[in-house]
This record gives structure tokens, C-alpha cells and sequence, in this order.
């Protein structure tokens, strides 16, 4: 199968989860940490979900699957160990154009989860498609180690200066970005030395720090991602 990877923006969309087991439990976490609006059929939840239900973060369809259950959701996911529920869920999807994820069960699957690492608002992905979940984790575990603590508020802080120069009408060449993100800048963001590594990522850009004041910074237009 050919993969496309994309992030997809999660919040307040409405998900269904079938399942009320750990693996439930790992999937509805994932979502909610993602924003999105989760619905559980399950005819019991582990005490995890039990709590995330009782908060009102969730809510619960205490009953097995059946047929129309996908109605009125956009992302569906599988957590059972019943091979021919994920079927059914993955059939129905088809037919009302919801994408199903089923655990470890690429066949029926119109999407996967890889492995994610989060630092902030970095976050990086591993997948093997669906070849091998243990290898993915073993990715993911590497991954962990190389992506030090710094990388999340080193984002946020590209980000700050990003939209002050956006803002004040500067724009810095993409290399001067790639030149300016080096191993001093992270050091002081490393000894928590924030008003220190912005003077020195902006001196670094070229650019004076604005007379009046010395924070809310943003960015060039010329890095933009897209």
C-alpha cells in the first residue's frame, strides 16, 4: 500500500472510537490531545476512559457496534481484537466516506498512526506502513533521544521572532534562518536564557531589536512553509 503522510487539523472534528480497551484508551488520549471530539462505543471502558467520560470529555455509547454507527463522524477508529467488526466499521466508512483506522489491521485501514515524538509544536512521525509496529517504536525511541528538550522552545521562539519581522515588514532569507538556528542559540535556550537567545537569534538575522519594546517578536515571509 502507498501512504501519503499528512497532519491533519483534528480539532473539533467529531471521531468515533470502537473499543473500550487500553488500545481504546491509547487512540481517544491521541485524539483528544489533538482536539478532537470523541465518541466511544464500547459496552465497557477501562478506568482510564472511565474518568475522561466522567470529566465529560468524552462520550459514551455503552453497546457493541452495529450498522449506522459511523453516521455524522468524519474519522472512525477500530480498537478491537474482532477482525470481522474491523471489517464492518472499515465497509461502512467506505460507503459514508469516513477514514478508518484499524488497529493493526492495515487492510482495513484508509489511514495509519506512525510512531509520534512531540516537542512542543515539533512533531515527528515514523511509520514502516504497517509493516512492522515494533520497528516504528524502535524509530520512534532514536528519535526521542536525538530530539533534546530545547527543540520545543527553540520552535516557539522562531515562531515570537518570526511574526514580529513579518509584522514590522522584515524579510530574512531562508538561509540566514538555517545560519542563525546554531549551537548557541540552543545553549541559551537549554540554560532557560530566553531574553538572551532572542537578542542573539535576532542579532544573528541581522536585525535590531524594536526601540520601544523588547518582546512579542515574529518573522520573515520569505521562510514560510507550506
Amino acid at each position: 500500500m502507498a501512504y501519503y503522510p499528512v497532519f491533519l487539523e483534528m480539532k473539533g472534528r467529531p471521531c468515533v472510537v470502537v473499543g473500550g480497551g487500553t488500545v481504546a484508551e491509547r487512540k481517544v488520549e491521541g485524539l483528544l490531545g489533538a482536539g478532537a471530539r470523541v465518541t466511544v462505543i464500547s459496552p465497557e471502558l477501562t478506568p482510564a476512559l472511565a474518568t475522561l467520560k466522567e470529566e465529560g470529555r468524552l462520550h459514551h455509547v455503552a453497546r457493541l457496534y452495529r450498522e449506522g454507527d459511523l453516521e455524522g463522524y468524519e474519522v472512525a477508529v477500530v480498537a478491537t481484537d474482532d477482525g470481522a467488526i474491523n471489517a464492518e466499521v472499515a465497509a461502512e466508512g467506505r460507503r459514508h466516506r469516513v477514514w478508518v483506522n484499524a488497529v493493526d489491521d492495515p487492510p482495513n485501514c484508509d489511514f495509519i498512526l506512525p510512531s509520534v515524538i512531540r516537542r512542543g509544536d515539533i512533531v515527528i512521525a515514523a511509520s514502516t506502513g504497517g509493516a512492522s509496529p515494533a520497528l516504528a517504536r524502535r524509530l520512534r525511541e532514536e528519535l526521542e533521544a536525538f530530539l533534546s528538550e530545547d527543540y520545543g522552545p527553540l520552535a516557539d521562539l522562531l515562531q515570537e521572532v518570526r511574526q514580529e519581522l513579518r509584522s514590522r515588514g522584515i524579510v530574512v532569507e531562508p538561509e540566514a534562518w538555517q545560519r542563525a538556528i546554531d549551537g548557541r542559540l540552543r545553549s541559551l535556550l537549554a540554560q532557560r536564557r530566553r531574553a538572551r537567545a532572542k537578542a542573539y537569534l535576532l542579532a544573528s538575522l541581522g536585525v535590531e531589536a524594536p526601540a520601544s519594546r523588547a518582546g512579542r517578536p515574529a518573522a520573515g515571509a520569505a521562510d514560510r512553509e507550506t
